[in-house]
């Protein structure tokens, strides 16, 4: 897939300045996950079960 297909998104608490983010594409059965700073390099895929689990770890 190639990432110009994705719809990227950041987090509303992160700020335009450092460009130190996750940013997130969401699919039905996949979550694309990578680093803002380098947005052409590869990137993390995780079920949407792993990343809800990722975010709701206490």
């Amino acid at each position: 897939m190639i990432d110009t297909e994705l719809q990227w998104f950041k987090s509303s608490y992160s700020s335009d300045e450092g460009g130190a983010c996750v940013e997130v594409a969401t699919q039905p059965a996949i979550v694309h996950i990578r680093d803002s700073k380098t947005p052409a390099a590869p990137h993390l895929t995780v079920t949407p079960a792993a990343w809800a689990a990722f975010l709701t770890r206490q």
